[in-house]
Protein backbone atom coordinates (compact mmCIF):
# COMPACT_ATOMS: atom_id res chain seq x y z
CA UNK A 1 0.00 0.00 0.00
CA UNK A 2 1.29 3.32 -0.73
CA UNK A 3 1.60 6.63 1.19
CA UNK A 4 -1.00 8.54 1.43
CA UNK A 5 -0.62 12.54 1.03
CA UNK A 6 -0.26 13.35 4.81
CA UNK A 7 2.20 10.32 5.40
CA UNK A 8 4.15 10.97 2.66
CA UNK A 9 4.47 14.62 3.65
CA UNK A 10 5.51 13.60 7.03
CA UNK A 11 8.40 11.29 5.63
CA UNK A 12 9.34 14.23 3.61
CA UNK A 13 9.22 16.63 6.62
CA UNK A 14 11.49 14.30 8.76
CA UNK A 15 14.06 13.94 6.04
CA UNK A 16 14.31 17.97 5.71
CA UNK A 17 14.42 17.45 9.77
CA UNK A 18 16.96 15.13 9.76
CA UNK A 19 18.84 16.80 7.00
CA UNK A 20 19.15 20.41 8.72
CA UNK A 21 20.45 18.37 12.19
CA UNK A 22 22.96 16.62 10.27
CA UNK A 23 24.37 20.21 8.91
CA UNK A 24 23.58 21.88 12.54
CA UNK A 25 26.00 19.05 14.01
CA UNK A 26 28.90 19.13 10.78
CA UNK A 27 28.59 23.37 11.18
CA UNK A 28 28.92 22.90 14.75
CA UNK A 29 32.08 20.43 14.90
CA UNK A 30 33.79 22.86 12.68
CA UNK A 31 33.20 25.82 14.73
CA UNK A 32 33.91 24.42 18.15
CA UNK A 33 37.43 22.94 16.85
CA UNK A 34 38.42 25.81 15.54
CA UNK A 35 37.34 28.41 18.10
CA UNK A 36 36.74 26.57 21.34
CA UNK A 37 33.55 25.99 23.39
CA UNK A 38 33.93 30.00 24.73
CA UNK A 39 34.81 31.71 20.99
CA UNK A 40 31.99 29.96 19.26
CA UNK A 41 28.24 31.23 19.11
CA UNK A 42 25.09 29.95 18.17
CA UNK A 43 24.38 32.58 15.23
CA UNK A 44 28.28 31.35 13.42
CA UNK A 45 26.75 27.82 13.40
CA UNK A 46 23.42 29.01 12.30
CA UNK A 47 24.86 30.77 9.36
CA UNK A 48 27.46 27.80 8.42
CA UNK A 49 24.65 25.32 8.48
CA UNK A 50 22.38 27.55 6.59
CA UNK A 51 19.31 27.35 8.84
CA UNK A 52 17.86 30.16 11.40
CA UNK A 53 18.66 30.39 14.80
CA UNK A 54 15.64 29.27 15.73
CA UNK A 55 16.00 25.90 13.82
CA UNK A 56 19.27 25.16 15.85
CA UNK A 57 17.33 25.71 18.89
CA UNK A 58 14.67 23.45 17.55
CA UNK A 59 16.79 20.26 17.38
CA UNK A 60 19.71 21.84 20.39
CA UNK A 61 18.20 23.31 23.51
CA UNK A 62 21.60 25.27 23.89
CA UNK A 63 25.39 25.54 23.11
CA UNK A 64 26.23 23.19 25.83
CA UNK A 65 23.66 20.40 24.74
CA UNK A 66 25.34 20.80 20.98
CA UNK A 67 28.86 20.59 22.27
CA UNK A 68 27.96 16.91 24.76
CA UNK A 69 26.28 15.93 20.99
CA UNK A 70 28.87 16.49 19.63
CA UNK A 71 31.59 14.99 21.76
CA UNK A 72 29.41 12.04 22.22
CA UNK A 73 28.58 11.47 18.70
CA UNK A 74 32.83 11.64 17.59
CA UNK A 75 33.79 9.11 20.73
CA UNK A 76 31.12 6.89 19.81
CA UNK A 77 31.77 6.90 15.85
CA UNK A 78 35.44 6.57 16.61
CA UNK A 79 35.08 3.45 18.84
CA UNK A 80 32.74 2.43 16.33
CA UNK A 81 35.53 2.00 13.56
CA UNK A 82 37.99 0.62 16.11
CA UNK A 83 35.88 -2.44 17.85
CA UNK A 84 33.01 -3.28 15.78
CA UNK A 85 33.43 -5.84 13.43
CA UNK A 86 36.59 -7.29 14.45
CA UNK A 87 37.19 -10.62 13.33
CA UNK A 88 38.29 -13.19 16.02
CA UNK A 89 42.03 -14.51 15.67
CA UNK A 90 41.26 -17.53 12.65
CA UNK A 91 42.94 -21.37 13.69
CA UNK A 92 46.18 -21.08 12.95
CA UNK A 93 46.43 -17.37 12.36
CA UNK A 94 49.69 -15.74 14.16
CA UNK A 95 48.25 -13.90 17.32
CA UNK A 96 50.95 -11.26 17.31
CA UNK A 97 50.45 -10.07 14.05
CA UNK A 98 46.34 -9.99 14.97
CA UNK A 99 47.22 -8.07 18.15
CA UNK A 100 49.66 -5.50 15.66
CA UNK A 101 46.81 -4.88 13.22
CA UNK A 102 44.03 -4.24 16.58
CA UNK A 103 46.33 -1.93 17.81
CA UNK A 104 47.01 -0.25 14.78
CA UNK A 105 43.77 0.08 13.70
CA UNK A 106 43.33 1.80 17.28
CA UNK A 107 46.51 4.15 16.95
CA UNK A 108 45.39 5.64 13.51
CA UNK A 109 41.77 6.51 14.58
CA UNK A 110 42.81 7.76 17.81
CA UNK A 111 45.47 9.81 16.59
CA UNK A 112 43.62 12.08 14.16
CA UNK A 113 43.87 15.92 14.13
CA UNK A 114 39.50 15.92 14.36
CA UNK A 115 39.93 13.75 17.68
CA UNK A 116 42.96 15.13 19.19
CA UNK A 117 41.76 18.57 18.73
CA UNK A 118 38.08 16.90 20.60
CA UNK A 119 40.41 15.50 23.54
CA UNK A 120 42.36 18.82 24.17
CA UNK A 121 38.57 21.01 23.72
CA UNK A 122 37.17 18.71 26.49
CA UNK A 123 40.16 18.91 28.99
CA UNK A 124 40.18 22.37 28.59
CA UNK A 125 36.19 22.57 29.42
CA UNK A 126 36.12 19.64 32.04
CA UNK A 127 36.02 22.07 35.13
CA UNK A 128 33.18 24.18 33.30
CA UNK A 129 31.71 21.33 32.49
CA UNK A 130 32.39 17.86 33.74
CA UNK A 131 30.09 15.95 31.87
CA UNK A 132 31.81 16.28 29.12
CA UNK A 133 35.08 14.34 30.37
CA UNK A 134 32.51 11.36 31.65
CA UNK A 135 31.01 11.13 28.48
CA UNK A 136 34.42 11.03 26.51
CA UNK A 137 35.95 8.60 29.10
CA UNK A 138 32.94 6.53 28.71
CA UNK A 139 32.08 6.46 25.00
CA UNK A 140 36.27 6.40 24.75
CA UNK A 141 39.01 4.55 26.51
CA UNK A 142 36.13 3.01 28.80
CA UNK A 143 34.40 1.50 25.81
CA UNK A 144 38.00 0.58 24.23
CA UNK A 145 38.79 -1.62 27.54
CA UNK A 146 36.11 -3.38 27.92
CA UNK A 147 36.40 -4.68 24.44
CA UNK A 148 39.84 -5.49 24.67
CA UNK A 149 39.01 -7.28 27.85
CA UNK A 150 36.40 -9.45 26.33
CA UNK A 151 39.10 -10.18 23.34
CA UNK A 152 41.29 -11.41 25.85
CA UNK A 153 38.72 -13.65 27.47
CA UNK A 154 38.19 -15.43 23.94
CA UNK A 155 41.93 -15.81 23.44
CA UNK A 156 42.56 -16.82 27.00
CA UNK A 157 39.75 -19.71 26.93
CA UNK A 158 41.59 -20.65 23.39
CA UNK A 159 44.75 -21.21 25.48
CA UNK A 160 46.53 -18.22 23.70
CA UNK A 161 46.81 -16.20 26.74
CA UNK A 162 47.08 -16.07 30.37
CA UNK A 163 44.83 -13.61 31.89
CA UNK A 164 44.09 -13.27 35.24
CA UNK A 165 42.46 -10.22 35.31
CA UNK A 166 41.20 -9.33 31.66
CA UNK A 167 40.29 -5.50 32.92
CA UNK A 168 44.20 -4.79 33.73
CA UNK A 169 45.68 -6.58 30.46
CA UNK A 170 43.58 -4.20 28.81
CA UNK A 171 44.62 -1.43 30.57
CA UNK A 172 48.11 -2.91 30.11
CA UNK A 173 47.66 -3.37 26.17
CA UNK A 174 46.70 -0.16 25.79
CA UNK A 175 48.66 1.83 27.19
CA UNK A 176 51.89 -0.15 25.61
CA UNK A 177 50.38 0.91 22.84
CA UNK A 178 48.78 4.11 23.23
CA UNK A 179 50.72 5.86 25.91
CA UNK A 180 53.65 7.14 23.87
CA UNK A 181 52.26 8.33 20.96
CA UNK A 182 49.16 10.01 22.60
CA UNK A 183 50.83 12.14 24.74
CA UNK A 184 53.29 13.67 22.29
CA UNK A 185 50.13 14.54 20.18
CA UNK A 186 48.31 15.94 22.82
CA UNK A 187 51.02 18.20 24.19
CA UNK A 188 52.65 18.78 21.16
CA UNK A 189 50.01 19.38 18.65
CA UNK A 190 49.17 17.55 15.18
CA UNK A 191 52.36 18.11 13.97
CA UNK A 192 53.48 15.33 16.36
CA UNK A 193 51.20 12.63 15.06
CA UNK A 194 53.69 9.98 14.46
CA UNK A 195 53.48 8.57 10.55
CA UNK A 196 52.20 5.34 9.60
CA UNK A 197 55.34 3.52 9.64
CA UNK A 198 56.25 4.74 13.37
CA UNK A 199 52.32 4.01 14.81
CA UNK A 200 53.41 0.69 13.43
CA UNK A 201 56.70 -0.08 14.90
CA UNK A 202 55.26 1.41 18.33
CA UNK A 203 52.48 -1.14 17.84
CA UNK A 204 54.85 -4.27 17.48
CA UNK A 205 56.96 -3.48 20.23
CA UNK A 206 53.55 -3.02 22.10
CA UNK A 207 52.89 -6.26 21.84
CA UNK A 208 56.11 -7.59 22.11
CA UNK A 209 55.87 -6.63 25.61
CA UNK A 210 52.59 -7.63 25.97
CA UNK A 211 53.09 -11.00 24.96
CA UNK A 212 56.11 -11.43 27.32
CA UNK A 213 53.73 -11.15 29.77
CA UNK A 214 51.08 -12.49 28.87
CA UNK A 215 51.47 -14.87 26.00
CA UNK A 216 51.65 -18.45 26.53
CA UNK A 217 54.63 -18.98 24.91
CA UNK A 218 57.04 -16.53 26.57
Amino acid sequence: MGLDGNEHTDVESDGRSARKRRAILDAATEVFLRSGYLGTNMDEIAALSSVSKQTVYKHFSSKEALFVEIVGGMTTGAGDVVHNDVAQLAEGEDLAAYLVEYALRQLTVVLTPRIMQLRRLVIGEVTRFPELARVLYERGPARAMNMLAAVFVGLAERGLLEIDDPAVAAEHFNWLIMSAPLNRAMLLGDDAIPSPAELRRNAEAGVRVFLAAYGTQR
